[in-house]
């Protein structure tokens, strides 16, 4: 019989969901609203109330909350820094009363009831050449604060634990909580080829899906694709690149003279990129850090054989079911890819394990944790 959550259906929970509006809501959103959808589904979830800066428009459409959002009278950059500095307005201006606030995100409202803060990652302390110098004071600051107000921490890989716990936030307020994948349809093969004529997909190809940053390590690929063309051009692969444009990261510079056989897609609905990921000969990504890595999930739950980085949380997600390479050395990529599409054999273990392995991951899960640490800090 399936177990109710701990919370009772009359407890209220803010949830900030400002990153709905940014120009690239990124994994972040993604990851934060399939856990609020997963919540609602819940059999005796609490209520979810999303709390927002002010917009003259909705989110993208494929970032719409499922719950409702209540705006605070405040533009988003005089909303953050007047919570970050003033310690004001209190989300219960916009929500009403409610019982637990969920910071989702980098943004920290005051602490008017217990917060619940998800941390995704430490990105910007392992490396600040990544983000712009106005990202990293904002990320300074909310990480005080966090600090500070957070009564529980929310992380999606053990590898941000401990690099939480490395950084000086204390074990005891650490919950471990992954994300999920939704099971995949199944792709018929007139669907495939439906998508690979809508992107102009005529050959085998390398996936890499993701928002265009430096520590996606989109150069170490690209340098790594250059190498397979040079000395297994009997391979006759593409590079595929789905995902919007983030920052700090020029991608025409780094496809120079591949641009002929670096397809660069930009954003794709999640049925599409479900296709590609079943159809691709392999999935590569060599990111320098994640806090999770969700498309290394997703392509394994759709049966990709995936390449990914050694000594990361993506080698935490894929555990086992993936070849692991030095994200620092384009030859070690290069190597990793070769191996996948040259062994069929290989292939096909690679596919069977990771959608094993991605079965272990439900939303159902990540929606259980999230309102249990609710229960915790609001019993």
């Amino acid at each position: 019989m399936r177990q109710s959550p701990a919370v009772a259906p009359e407890r209220r929970i803010a949830v900030t969901l400002e990153q709905c509006w940014h120009r690239v809501p990124g994994g972040t959103a993604t990851s934060i609203l399939r856990m609020v959808d997963a919540i609602t589904r819940l059999g005796d979830a609490p209520e979810l109330v999303g709390v927002s800066a002010r917009h003259r428009r909705p989110p993208a459409p494929a970032f719409v909350p499922v719950i409702p959002v209540r705006a605070l009278p405040l533009p988003r950059l005089a909303l953050y820094e007047a919570w970050h500095r003033l310690r004001r307005p209190h989300v219960e201006r916009a929500t009403g009363p409610v019982d637990v606030i969920h910071a989702t995100a980098w943004a920290m409202p005051p602490h008017s009831v217990p917060i619940v803060a998800t941390i995704h990652d430490l990105a910007h302390l392992v490396e600040p050449r990544w983000f712009t110098r106005r990202g990293l004071s904002f990320f300074d600051r909310a990480l005080e604060l966090v600090r500070t107000d957070a009564d529980l921490i929310l992380c999606p890989s053990q590898a941000t634990i401990d690099s939480c716990v490395e950084h000086g936030l204390e074990p005891a307020r650490l919950r471990l909580v992954p994300w999920g994948v939704d099971p995949p349809n199944p792709v018929a093969v007139t669907d495939v080829g439906e998508v690979r004529r809508r992107y102009g997909l005529t050959r085998p190809f390398i996936l890499w899906v993701g928002t265009t940053e430096p520590r996606k390590n989109l150069g170490g690929l690209v340098d790594a694709f250059r190498l397979i063309e040079k000395r297994r051009a009997d391979l006759d692969l593409d590079l595929v690149l789905v995902g919007p444009k983030g920052w700090n990261e020029d991608l025409e510079f780094l496809i120079g003279a591949e641009r002929s056989r670096v397809k660069v897609v930009g954003f794709v609905p999640d049925a599409d990129l479900a296709r590609l990921y079943a159809e691709a000969s392999v999935f590569c990504y060599p990111s320098h850090f994640e806090g999770f890595g969700l498309p290394v999930l997703e392509a394994m739950a759709h049966g990709a054989p995936v390449v990914t980085s050694r000594g990361s949380s993506t080698e935490e997600v894929s555990q086992g079911a993936a070849v692991l390479v030095d994200a620092g050395s384009p030859e070690s990529i290069a190597e990793g890819i070769e191996r996948v599409v040259t062994d069929t054999a290989l292939a096909a273990e690679l596919s069977s394990a990771g959608r094993l392995r991605a079965a272990e991951f439900t939303w159902d899960r990540t929606a259980r944790l999230v309102v249990a640490a609710y229960a915790e800090v609001a019993p």
